[in-house]
């Protein structure tokens, strides 16, 4: 009986089951949002005029203004880098003013001849800016001055002692003295005579 009660319940359950498989409602399709207005597109502004280091240098200078004597360098641009172009200098035409930010008015000037305009790139003329003053070099207050040189005394120039007078010793010429009265001539020629009769006299002995 417990057996039958058992095959009972499991059919029961089971039919159940099944009963909610069919009645199970199917789900519900979620549509996505369509936008009802236009997407507005997004198109870049066209590029100014660009400058680009010529690659035959390593690095040029950025100056103040046009000029590497009268205006000081600023920064560098490497080879090949670009830089957007500003305008030419009035009057000084070969330099050009490029766009270079961390500066005071973020503008710079570079050489012309080291740098490669973009095709088709038109530079406004730019008035020359004015050329800085120079670092006045602080003066000496001649009062301070004096303050630590002392005055300086002056120095007796020493008195000038003339020399002794240099005793100089006197020669007197001596005439050379014959000796005894006899003449040094006939000296000299009897001793050649006698020195020529030896050598006369060894001659004839060796043969």
């Amino acid at each position: 009986m417990q057996l039958k009660g058992q095959i009972f319940i499991l059919f029961g359950a089971s039919v159940a089951v099944l009963l909610l498989g069919l009645f199970e409602p199917e789900p519900s399709v979620v549509l996505a949002q369509q936008p009802t207005g236009s997407v507005p597109t997004v198109t870049g502004t066209p590029a100014g005029p660009t400058i680009k280091v010529d690659p035959s240098f390593d690095t040029i200078f950025v100056y103040a203004g046009p000029g590497s004597f009268d205006y000081p360098a600023i920064g560098i641009l490497l080879a090949n880098e670009t830089a957007p172009a500003l305008g030419r200098a009035r009057d000084r035409l070969e330099w050009i003013q490029i766009y270079y930010p961390g500066v005071p008015g973020s503008t710079g000037w570079v050489y012309g001849l080291y740098v490669g305009l973009s095709p088709g790139a038109f530079l406004p003329l730019v008035d020359i800016p004015p050329t800085p003053t120079p670092i006045s070099t602080p003066t000496l207050d001649p009062r301070l001055e004096a303050a630590f040189i002392g005055q300086q005394t002056p120095t007796r120039l020493p008195t000038f002692t003339p020399p002794p007078p240099l005793d100089l010793p006197a020669f007197t010429e001596t005439v050379p003295s014959e000796a005894a009265g006899f003449p040094t001539g006939l000296l000299i020629l009897s001793l050649g005579l006698f020195g020529f009769f030896g050598a006369v006299i060894s001659y004839l002995r060796s043969r």
